[in-house]
């Protein structure tokens, strides 16, 4: 059963609340649950695994990522910082 604060849109509420558990932020788990439940995890989970390496990344191309996926305060992060947040936004 889904937890009191599980948001009504997300439709697979399991499938959320196991990701948020693992750390997933709650933007990141709720894409993932209602991809899934919209075209099947099996689908979904073939999906990943195809972006470039944060790490081989500069630290310009992290901000600019971090600008294109509309987060704030990056402009003073080191690219550890910057890794860890566009990989938990």
């Amino acid at each position: 059963m889904p937890r009191k604060d599980t948001p009504s849109s997300i439709k697979k509420p399991d499938m959320y609340e196991e990701l948020r558990d693992e750390g997933a932020s709650k933007e990141k788990a709720a894409r993932i649950s209602n991809a899934a439940a919209a075209q099947g995890t099996d689908t979904v989970g073939r999906r990943g695994g195809n972006a470039e390496n944060y790490a081989d990344r500069t630290v310009d191309e992290l901000r600019d990522r971090a600008k294109e996926l509309g987060l704030s305060g990056y402009s003073e992060k080191t690219k550890d910082e910057l890794i860890d947040m566009l990989r938990n936004h």
